[in-house]
């Protein structure tokens, strides 16, 4: 077995003048990238890598090692994100990895009808993340209740929970109306959608609950105007707060090489 495995970033157009762009472009584990063709239009974005990292087994437990998988992540985005910036690049999944360009090349004869399909339907697009967070503790603070002093420790307390309870559904009710919204701009504005898991534990950095996490395929020339009337769903709604990213290659938009077989290594 070679010592080298082949590294894929993505499905692209061959094209002479990218090709060159990515010869200063250094890739995972700072190596080189290239293009892998087809020879009838179709291109992977590639580049090599040591089989004793990215070898089945090897890579199972590197995929462990977070500091590993951050220099990963960051390089396979970098590649990503260079080449959409030129041209139309579907995404593959992190540490997708073949035995060589040869193997690789199969799979992108195998894939070539979807590929290529898919490469049209995403021409001209961007991808745009909504997240919608419900904070309660955003919403105004309602009068304060007459005292009452034969009030029992228990019964303040109940009131407190109450108080609390309205809190969460003022900015639940608020949070719905505003999703609302969102799915119109998405309506008028995107291609596709895609809905993902809502961040909960560890994921769940920023204030409030994730209630809503969707991605949005989105016409270039619609960006601003799309993200213009997101922002406006949620505008003056207490407890509601909108998250916008973008714009990206379309990732979640993309499809995998699951679909066509032959990977070496799976993706997190």
């Amino acid at each position: 077995m070679s010592d080298l495995m082949t590294y894929v970033y993505g499905v692209t157009r061959a094209d002479e003048a990218l090709a060159e762009r990515l010869t200063a472009l250094e890739g995972v584990v700072g190596a080189p990238v290239h293009l892998i063709s087809d020879g009838d239009g179709l291109a992977l974005v590639a580049s090599s890598v040591p089989a004793e990292e990215f070898r089945e087994e090897a890579l199972r437990r590197r995929l462990e090692d977070l500091d590993w998988l951050s220099a990963v992540a960051r390089a396979h985005h970098g590649v990503v994100e260079a080449v959409a910036a030129y041209t139309t690049v579907l995404p593959l999944r992190l540490a997708t990895v073949y035995l060589d360009d040869a193997r690789a090349r199969d799979v992108l004869d195998a894939g070539r009808e979807l590929f290529t399909d898919r490469l049209a339907r995403l021409a001209g697009h961007v991808e745009w993340g909504v997240k919608l967070y419900a904070d309660p503790s955003a919403t105004p603070e309602p009068l304060p209740a007459p005292a009452d002093a034969e009030l029992t420790p228990g019964r303040s307390y109940l009131r407190g929970r109450r108080q609390q309870q309205r809190h969460r559904d003022t900015a639940h009710q608020a949070a719905e109306q505003a999703a609302e919204g969102v799915e119109a701009a998405g309506r008028a504005y995107a291609s596709e959608r895609a809905r993902h898991r809502v961040q909960q534990g560890t994921l769940a950095e920023a204030a409030g609950e994730n209630v809503v996490n969707d991605a949005y395929l989105v016409p270039v020339e619609q960006g601003e105007s799309f993200c213009a009337e997101v922002r406006r769903a949620a505008d003056g709604m207490a407890g509601v707060r909108v998250e916008i990213t973008g714009p990206w290659a379309p990732y979640s938009f993309a499809t995998g090489p699951e679909e066509t077989g032959g990977a070496a290594g799976a993706g997190p």
